[in-house]
């Protein structure tokens, strides 16, 4: 618990959210609506609101894509309370975790290929991309990844957005990958251990990572520590119904930024907001998001949205 507050009387955390994009291109409608929610959620219960460079898949990830996503925030004034961390400067605190990980018999060595996992749940009928857990008992070859070993019982939370919900993990997607066999670090783990360091209380994103939430929260049990709490948001999607993404073809935002807002504002079923520039639009969002989202015994201890 880095920073506190009292509500009626009771010390508690502060809030700490984060907005964590992949800077695989540049910002677009769709993550514009995630940054908004995240930023919104922090302001509205008095919080702080983290950027971070989510840029461990170094394949995928470049430079000036780092530099257009952040500077359109700025412009957009959505600043971030902290120093912004990039991914690719964590691999050593990643490489420790993992470690903590194996010596407490949670992750183990795999030698599967994907061709072999898919050939193998075609012959039991078993999802294609499902892990069989060959690899469980130990292998005799060369380990290509590091698996996170699951169990049969459900993880269950309550979304703040979806409501209650629950997966057993080993049957939905097996013992999955925390280190992969090119060398880099998933997804999985890297965001475990940033939103840990930082002190993240509350995730907000996008509706397409609440499968992913539970393995997760797996991690972060086997690990000791405590989980945050989970908002997952309604995607925008394309004129596919598919999800709108860089890899897609998503534009990037127009010029017209305020306009932006007020399309990603409607997108999370809000009406539009009257406002002449950022700081007006974020201080009316913020009263129309705390009275939606925040409990009513939060909302007499906070005060107007800081300028």
């Amino acid at each position: 618990m880095r920073l506190c507050a009292t509500i009626s009387g009771i010390m508690t955390e502060q809030y700490i959210g984060r907005f964590a994009p992949s800077p695989t291109g540049l910002l677009h409608a769709g993550s514009l609506v995630a940054a908004l929610a995240s930023f919104i959620d922090a302001k509205a219960h008095n919080g702080l609101w983290l950027i971070r460079i989510e840029d461990v898949d170094t394949t995928r990830c470049k430079t000036e894509f780092s530099q257009g996503i952040l500077s359109v925030l700025d412009e957009l004034q959505m600043k971030s309370d902290e120093p912004i961390i990039f991914q690719s400067e964590r691999q050593d605190r990643y490489t420790e975790v993992l470690n903590q990980l194996i010596a407490s018999h949670r992750v183990y060595g795999c030698s599967c290929s994907r061709h072999s996992i898919e050939e193998a749940n075609r012959q039991s009928g078993a999802p294609l991309h499902r892990y069989p857990g060959n690899c469980r008992g130990g292998t005799a070859k060369p380990i290509r990844s590091w698996r996170f070993l699951t169990d049969s019982n459900p993880i269950s939370f309550v979304d703040r957005w979806c409501g209650p919900y629950s997966q057993n993990v080993e049957e939905a997607v097996g013992d999955f990958v925390l280190k992969r066999s090119d060398g880099l670090f998933a997804y999985q783990l890297a965001v475990i251990v940033d939103d840990h360091d930082s002190g993240i209380t509350d995730i907000v994103r996008g509706a397409d990572l609440i499968d992913n939430t539970p393995r997760q929260i797996a991690v972060y049990r086997a690990l000791g520590w405590k989980e945050p709490r989970y908002m997952h948001i309604p995607l925008v999607l394309n004129d596919r119904h598919e999800k709108l993404s860089k890899q897609g073809g998503a534009r990037p935002l127009s010029s017209d930024l305020l306009l932006e807002l007020q399309h990603a504002w409607m997108h999370l079923g809000f009406p539009a907001i009257n406002a002449k520039n950022f700081e007006d639009f974020y201080g009316k969002a913020v009263v129309m998001w705390r009275n939606r989202f925040v409990s009513s015994t939060f909302q007499k201890q906070v005060h107007k949205y800081p300028s």
